[in-house]
């Protein structure tokens, strides 16, 4: 970093300059990555000093990871966070996507057991249930996350075409014990819904993302085989995306930030824990790359 470049920081109003590392710290005491619960950056500090190498699956030149092999280079395995998820997580992404740009890579190094990345038109096998999948995208007819899980037990009673199997009632005795005996069924049946209702309060399985530019989404959500899926936005998150598309608003998501933002509020909203940064390492490596290129941006007088 040159010490002789000068910056000015947005909140001093343009009335006082000062050096790159107070702009960058300012920056960064700002960001909505502060406070995350992360394992140690060191693994990804010594690797940086090493520059790039050849992943040995693919021969290509990169840093930390290889975004077409999903897996880590230059670093020890056994450094890199791994964490489980609640929900598995499906990406589609579009096939002019670049993948050098996009960030789904990192829920799969992070969570390689729940996260699969499919090149559109390749998309998952959905299983018939539309109340097991959600799709996270913005739109007039998606819901928010609050509302998700309400609209999810709407479709699940809506789609059941199956009559319930009741037992088969052998009555004997009087006009009055019968009806007894009716009552008690009914009770029964009333108990054993509640019971299910109770063991299993959130029916979703599966949440689907789509990683492409905005400009590219419409061949995608348009497909026929997405249409039966409930949509949901993520409507108060804020990207800090240094590669965030113009004239998009600020609540476009990268792909990681969607999964994060998502997973942390169903952790919350859906499953009523307590959030205690189960999640914050899918920001592993974003949140070091964060900080890694708004310090050159600093350096290079763009901040």
């Amino acid at each position: 970093m040159s010490g002789t470049t000068l910056s000015v920081y947005p909140n001093d109003g343009g009335k006082l300059n000062k050096s790159p590392d107070d702009a960058e710290s300012a920056r960064e005491a700002e960001s909505p990555l502060q406070g995350l619960k992360l394992a140690s950056h060191e693994v990804l500090e010594k690797a940086q000093t090493q520059g790039r190498i050849k992943c040995t699956k693919c021969g290509g030149s990169r840093m930390f990871f290889c975004y077409t092999c999903f897996s880590v280079v230059g670093v020890d395995e056994a450094e890199i966070p791994q964490i489980k998820l609640p929900i598995k997580i499906d990406v589609i992404k579009h096939p002019h996507e670049t993948d050098g740009k996009s960030t789904a890579v990192h829920a799969k190094l992070i969570a390689p057991d729940d996260v699969n990345i499919y090149t559109y038109p390749c998309i998952p096998e959905l299983d018939g249930d539309p109340y097991k999948t959600v799709l996270v995208f913005p739109g007039a007819d998606s819901v928010t996350i609050e509302d998700m899980l309400q609209h999810l037990n709407d479709i699940r009673k809506n789609s059941s075409d199956e009559p319930s199997v009741k037992r088969l009632k052998v009555r004997s005795g009087t006009e009055e014990e019968e009806a007894d005996q009716t009552r008690q069924e009914q009770q029964q049946q009333e108990e054993e819904e509640q019971e299910e209702e109770q063991e299993q309060p959130c029916p979703l399985e599966r949440v689907l993302f789509i990683d492409s530019t905005w400009n590219q989404t419409t061949r995608i959500i348009t497909d026929e085989r997405l249409q039966a899926l409930l949509r949901v936005e993520l409507k108060t998150r804020k990207t800090c995306f240094w590669r965030h598309q113009r004239g998009s608003p600020d609540t476009y998501l990268a792909t990681i930030e969607a999964i994060y933002y998502f997973l942390k509020d169903y952790h919350t909203l859906c499953l009523l824990k307590d959030y205690s940064g189960e999640y914050d390492n899918l920001l592993f490596f974003y949140s070091y790359l964060y900080k890694l290129i708004n310090k050159a941006k600093v350096s290079a007088g763009k901040i």
